[in-house]
C-alpha cells in the first residue's frame, strides 16, 4: 500500500492546539503498517473519553472540548482516522473501505491502547465507525453520545443535502477541506482555523481519504458495508448502557437523525436527549465547551 506522511512542520503553530502528538502502528491489511496519530490528554488513569472525528475533519475539531474534559479528570483520546490529520495517508482511493476503517480503529483502540470503560462521543463518520465498534465490542464501553451521525444500512434514501455533498466530493476539481468544514459551521471559521484544517494536505495527492469517504456511506442494501451495519444494529437494539443523543439544530445532513436511536436502543430510555442550539454540522466547532460539559454531566449522572 503506497502511503504519504504529512511533514511535521505543517502542524506547527496551529491556533489553540497545544497538544502533544502520539502515534501507534496498525496493520494496513496488505502486509504493511500504517502510523496512526492520536491525542492522549488528561490523567493516564482517568476514565477514558473517546472523541472520534468524521469527514473531512481531524482531531483539531476537538481542541475546545479536550481541556475541560481533561480538567474534569478524564483521559481524553482523540485519534485521527487513517487518511486524515497526522495519520498516514494511503494514496489510492481503493485503499479505503468502511471495513478497513473499522479494523484500523479497532487495532488502535483495543490492541494498542486496550481501552476499557469507554465513554464514546462520535460525530459524522466518527459515529458510523465508532458505533460499529460499540456493537462489536460492547463490553469495552460504559456509555455513548451520538451527535450528528448515524449507522445507515442503505434501506432509506439519503437526504438531498447528503446526495449533493456526495456529488460535490467526487466532481469538484478543488477539494478545499478547510472551507468545507467552515461551511458546515453556524459560525464561520477564521482564516487561521481554515488553514489548520488544510494543514494535513500539502497537495491533492494527500486527499484520497477525504475524497472517497462520502462514497463509502451505504446508500443501498447492496453496499459492501450494509450487512455488517445491520448486524451492528441487531446488537445495538439490545444495548442497554446509557446512550445519549445530542444533535444540532442547523445541520441539513443529519437533522432528525436522533429518531433512529431514541426508542430503538434500550440505553436511550430515560436519557436527557439534547438539541444543541446554534450549531451546524460541525457542532464541536460551534459549541465545543457546551458539548464537553454535556459529556461531563452525562458521565456524572450515569456513573
Amino acid at each position: 500500500m503506497d502511503t504519504l506522511r504529512t511533514p511535521d512542520d505543517r502542524f506547527a503553530d496551529l491556533p489553540d492546539f497545544p497538544f502533544t502528538p502520539h502515534y501507534a502502528e496498525v496493520d494496513d491489511g496488505e502486509g504493511g503498517r500504517l502510523r496512526m496519530h492520536l491525542l492522549d490528554e488528561g490523567p493516564a488513569d482517568g476514565a477514558p473519553v473517546l472523541l472520534l472525528h468524521g469527514e473531512p475533519s481531524w482531531s483539531y475539531l476537538y481542541r475546545s472540548m479536550i481541556p475541560p474534559l481533561a480538567a474534569a479528570g478524564h483521559r481524553v483520546i482523540a485519534p485521527d482516522l487513517v487518511g486524515f490529520g497526522r495519520s498516514d495517508k494511503p494514496v489510492a482511493l481503493t485503499d479505503y473501505t468502511y471495513a478497513r476503517h473499522v479494523e484500523w480503529l479497532r487495532q488502535l483502540l483495543f490492541d494498542h491502547l486496550d481501552l476499557q470503560g469507554v465513554t464514546f462521543f462520535g460525530q459524522d463518520w466518527g459515529g458510523l465507525l465508532g458505533l460499529r465498534l460499540v456493537a462489536e465490542h460492547p463490553h469495552r464501553y460504559a456509555r455513548v453520545v451520538a451527535a450528528n451521525t448515524g449507522l445507515p444500512i442503505g434501506d432509506r434514501r439519503p437526504t438531498e443535502a447528503f446526495l449533493a455533498w456526495q456529488r460535490y466530493s467526487q466532481e469538484t476539481p478543488d477539494f478545499r477541506i478547510g472551507n468545507i468544514v467552515s461551511g458546515g459551521c453556524a459560525t464561520p471559521l477564521t482564516e487561521a482555523e481554515i488553514a489548520a484544517y488544510d494543514a494535513p494536505y500539502p497537495d491533492a495527492t494527500y486527499q484520497a481519504g477525504p475524497r472517497i469517504m462520502p462514497t463509502l456511506v451505504p446508500t443501498s442494501t447492496d453496499d459492501p458495508a450494509s450487512a455488517a451495519n445491520q448486524a451492528a444494529w441487531d446488537i445495538l437494539r439490545r444495548f442497554d448502557k446509557p446512550f445519549l443523543c445530542a444533535f444540532s439544530d442547523q445541520d441539513a445532513v443529519t437533522k432528525g437523525g436522533e429518531r433512529a436511536f431514541v426508542g430503538q436502543v434500550p440505553g436511550t430510555a430515560g436519557q436527557a436527549h439534547t438539541t444543541i442550539v446554534g450549531a451546524g454540522h460541525f457542532l464541536q466547532e460551534d459549541k465545543g465547551p457546551e458539548l464537553a460539559q454535556l459529556i461531563i454531566d452525562f458521565i456524572g449522572t450515569t456513573s
